[in-house]
């Protein structure tokens, strides 16, 4: 299996549960072990689906069609990720109790609301990294200061920190497993008129009286988080992750009508929900509005998952695109806003920054070097 292959046999395994035709296809290719197990096992950890697709084969009774070691590990990863997201089910009750008691209302964003929320079938399914949350402009700063008297601290500690922008800086509490995201904003700055606090509490969901987004804003802001604040749509490339979360959410809301919601974010939506249906094999749930620009768009994914080699440089490009891009606004910034003005400051007259820059020069620099001497 070449790299295309291995991520379209990933992406249907998500599916086998819900969808026939997929765990036909997926048995057949199971049986003939035509799988590259070292591929599939890299790919599907970094797109984060490694446990989920362990429990889609363990309920399509596939597992005897894998490797015993691969079987055991996929076990072991999977009964890890369970008693994590025990604990940071028991954190959401713990933080929720809290801020309701200090008459502050969180709403709980992503995976850890997707997670209390039960659209998985198993809660080793989805792997979480942090516990998100969002507030009104009122209850954001009041909830700060909340948190952090809870015993809340700083998970990197800086001299000075970058000037806030969709939310706090990240904090954790000792003897808790997860570290917590207070939001003030759900999505970059470009898009903030059309998906923000007064738009998705309009309609928020209370389950087990936590407030949680509806599915129709839990499907956009699962696009949302890659296409967007990750610059997904720039890289024309996909999380397998955000798109199972979509694939679920499809379900129970019409995807077609979410995405179609908005001025501007309406095409990133939509190219994602077309990827999301051609790698998950054409499934109806996720049918989209079928355009130029999503054609274009998946021709360009397309291409990134055919050749590997020309994607790698293309994403280089656009890495250094972006960057150069971010630094232009954060001179701007600077311009018009006094804490920019003190954070740029700040970083150019640290020799302490200058040094990090020099170390990873050089560590780059080396790296060239070995690189040449081993080729010739």
């Amino acid at each position: 299996m070449k790299y295309k292959e291995t991520l379209l046999f990933i992406a249907k395994s998500l599916t086998i549960t819900l969808e026939e035709k997929n765990r036909a296809e997926i048995k057949s290719i199971l049986k003939s072990s035509d799988v590259d197990w070292d591929v599939f096992v890299k790919l599907s950890t970094s797109h984060n689906v490694f446990t989920t697709i362990y429990l889609n084969f363990k309920r399509a009774n596939f597992l005897k069609y894998l490797p015993d070691d691969l079987v055991d590990y996929m076990k072991y990863i999977t009964n890890l990720n369970k008693s994590r997201n025990l604990q940071i089910l028991k954190q959401v009750k713990e933080l929720n109790n809290l801020l309701l008691a200090n008459n502050i209302t969180p709403i709980f964003l992503k995976g850890v609301s997707n997670l209390w929320a039960g659209i998985y079938q198993n809660i080793s399914e989805r792997m979480i990294g942090d516990i998100d949350f969002i507030f009104s402009n009122e209850d954001y700063p009041k909830a700060i200061t909340v948190l952090r008297d809870f015993g809340y601290f700083d998970v990197e500690k800086r001299k000075y920190y970058d000037p806030e922008t969709r939310h706090h800086r990240r904090l954790q509490k000792k003897n808790h497993i997860a570290a917590i995201e207070i939001h003030k904003e759900l999505i970059i700055e470009d898009y903030t008129s059309e998906f923000n606090y007064n738009l998705i509490k309009k309609d928020i969901q209370i389950i087990k009286g936590v407030c949680i987004l509806s599915y129709a804003n839990k499907l956009n802001l699962s696009i949302i988080s890659f296409q967007i604040n990750d610059n997904g749509f720039y890289y024309k490339t996909m999380s397998l992750r955000n798109a199972y979360d979509v694939f679920l959410l499809s379900k129970k809301t019409n995807a077609k009508v979410a995405v179609t919601l908005y001025d501007k974010l309406t095409n990133p939506l939509n190219c994602f929900l077309a990827a999301c249906y051609e790698v998950f094999n054409k499934i109806d749930s996720l049918e989209y509005n079928n355009n130029k620009k999503a054609e274009s768009y998946l021709r360009a994914l397309n291409k990134n998952y055919t050749n590997r080699n020309i994607a790698k440089i293309q994403y280089k490009i656009i890495k250094t695109y972006l960057s150069f891009k971010s630094k232009l606004i954060i001179l701007q910034k600077s311009l018009i806003y006094k804490e920019y003005r003190l954070w740029l400051f700040n970083i150019l007259t640290d020799i302490t920054w200058y040094g990090e820059k020099l170390r990873k020069l050089g560590i780059f620099v080396k790296i060239r070097k070995n690189k040449s001497s081993k080729s010739n």
